[in-house]
């Protein structure tokens, strides 16, 4: 009841079709515990009687009968599949949604395997639940408490005989039914593990061949595979072994019926009718009482989905805007552009102090900058030392520890983040394109944009060749995340994508890392003109790309231990000389 509380704000929508499936079922349970009865009274009546008098209205009622209940399923059916996919859709959407407005340090923290299944797999099982779980237990409890009274009412004698048959298939039910859940659960984690590893080998199919590790994988594959075949096998046996020791009960149940219905039949206690639907309920009895316990398993097995699928949504983002800011600028979905200022550029970082959520150090301590509006800035360091915290402030990706980020001489936190990131233009090191076209890819940053705007900003970055060269130009695939073009490529068409935003602010994560030294001086070149009135940071590798930078901050050890113009830092011969010497020697060597 705690998990459907949590859910109730997603079924509040449905409640009255579910109260109208609910009473259709208790409908449909009673008149198929009915329908032996109309077997009764014609054996008694046609049969036994030997005469067909009645037999036309009694033909005409059970077969309205029939049509009625079918009419019932049906809509119940139909009606159960309608809920089942619009719970699925507003869970899938609510969980969606709620995604992206969590900060980047919760998909640090989890993997892309983990959330895919709160979304798709927990939400899937909810939707069954509230759907056809429901309904299937709603049937079989109500058919198993009609047949249990109408027994009592017709022979209190012969139903206590025949209901001494259900305590002893409750507990081998519930015998089998454990071990099969057991079972069950282990085939679906193997199966997971195995599904991963298929995955793994076809996305490392390369490294595979040059690693020369086929055979391991194989050994590892093999395993895995073994495991569930031993599993399931297993599994099957006590599936199969359910299947036998349920029919015999049901036999069981039926000879006691014959045997005792038979005696007080011939006594004349009873009609033959009566026995009939004695032997219906015997026989039909096992089955629901079997569903009943396999749905209240069900129940108590998808909790744990409830409860996966809530705890992403009470998810809370390190990253939020203040009901205030809400109600002034909207949210990340429904923007209020009437209140929204302009941005210029102006960036401050004023006493910023700031850890990670997952780490224990401070990356900053105490961190102040004041970056002018067309100011460009470089951020240079190895690998890992940190130089992607600063921008990551800048875009509020994440919230200083303490302290304050500025844009324009006001904090981030007093303005929405949907006013940050529109003006701002990112490019990652391993650019992401999105399945679709070119131009749809391009027209992210900006959805009105004209083919001739798209153009110009392929053209600024020197990437027009890459498109002109597609057999369809714009309208070309570029496959899932890009796949058909080389990294180069996607870099070029996402730094176009960025340009075509005309942002205020533009970020370059080591934008041209893959691309050769020949299109990166292109792209060099269109850099210095696209920055011009704009504030950049650039994050650097190549040290001689950012020579001509406004301002350099040196990052080692996850801190800034140097700032100032190329000219200033070489003189001091400190870390940045040290970095762009090497880099200077190695580039020798390599000539």
């Amino acid at each position: 009841m705690k998990g459907v509380r949590k859910l109730a704000p997603y079924l509040r929508p449905y409640y009255k079709t579910i109260a109208v499936m609910v009473i259709l079922g208790v409908f449909s349970s009673l008149a198929d515990s009915i329908y032996p009865l109309f077997t009764s009274y014609a054996l008694d009546t046609f049969v036994a009687g030997k005469t067909l008098r009645g037999i036309v209205p009694f033909s005409l009622l059970y077969l309205l009968l029939m049509a009625v209940t079918e009419a019932v399923n049906y809509y119940c059916l139909y009606k159960c599949g309608v809920v089942e996919m619009k719970v699925d859709r507003d869970l899938r959407n609510a969980s969606f949604n709620h995604l992206q407005t969590l900060s980047f340090s919760y998909f640090n923290q989890n993997n892309v395997g983990y959330i895919h299944a709160r979304v798709m797999s927990d939400t899937g099982k909810i939707g069954e639940l509230v759907a056809w779980r429901l309904m299937d237990f709603v049937w079989e409890a109500s058919y198993i408490l009609f047949v249990i009274v109408m027994m009592l009412a017709i022979n209190v004698r012969l139903a206590a005989w025949t209901l001494l048959i259900v305590p002893a298939g409750v507990l081998i039910i519930t015998y089998f039914q454990r071990r099969l859940v057991e079972g069950n659960r282990k085939i679906r984690e193997i199966n997971s593990t195995i599904t991963g590893n298929f995955n793994e080998g076809i996305t490392g199919a390369r490294s595979i061949r040059t690693l020369v590790i086929e055979k391991l994988m194989q050994r590892d594959f093999e395993k895995d595979t073994t495991r569930m075949r031993k599993v399931s096998i297993k599994t099957t046996h006590y599936s199969a072994l359910f299947t036998s020791v349920v029919t015999m009960l049901s036999s069981f149940a039926l000879a006691v019926v014959l045997w005792r219905g038979g005696k007080i039949t011939m006594q004349g206690v009873i009609r033959l009718g009566t026995l009939s639907v004695f032997m219906s309920y015997a026989v039909g009895m096992l089955e629901p009482v079997q569903n009943v316990i396999q749905t209240l398993a069900a129940f108590i097995s998808i909790q744990v989905n409830i409860e996966r699928f809530t705890k992403l949504l009470e998810e809370k983002s390190d990253v939020a805007d203040s009901k205030e800011v809400i109600e002034k600028y909207g949210d990340n979905f429904t923007a209020k552009k009437e209140n929204w200022e302009p941005l210029h550029g102006d960036v401050e970082f004023r006493d910023v102090s700031f850890r990670y959520p997952d780490g224990k150090e401070l990356v900053l301590d105490h961190f102040n900058l004041k970056v002018q509006q067309g100011t460009n800035v470089a951020i240079v360091g190895e690998t890992g030392a940190g130089k992607s915290t600063l921008v990551n402030l800048v875009c509020r990706f994440y919230e200083p520890t303490s302290g304050q980020v500025l844009i324009d001489g006001k904090d981030v936190r007093l303005r929405s983040q949907l006013w940050l990131h529109s003006s701002i233009g990112y490019v990652l090191q391993s650019p992401h394109l999105f399945s679709g076209t070119v131009r749809d890819n391009l027209r992210y940053g900006k959805p009105d944009a004209s083919d001739e705007e798209i153009w110009q900003a392929l053209h600024t970055v020197a990437a027009e060749y890459v498109v002109r060269k597609m057999d369809k130009g714009l309208d070309s695939e570029v496959g899932e995340g890009g796949d058909l073009l080389s990294t180069g490529e996607k870099q070029l068409l996402s730094f176009a994508r960025a340009i075509l935003a005309d942002p205020r602010l533009l970020i370059l994560d080591e934008a041209t890392a893959s691309i050769d030294t020949v299109t990166e001086k292109a792209i060099q070149d269109a850099i210095r003109t696209v920055i011009k009135g704009r504030t950049s940071f650039v994050i650097a590798h190549r040290l001689s790309t950012i020579t001509n930078a406004d301002i350099i901050l040196a990052v080692k050890d996850g801190k800034i231990v140097e700032q100032g113009t190329h000219a200033q830092l070489m003189a001091r011969k400190g870390y940045y000389y040290e970095l762009y010497m090497r880099q200077l020697d190695a580039a020798v060597m390599d000539e």
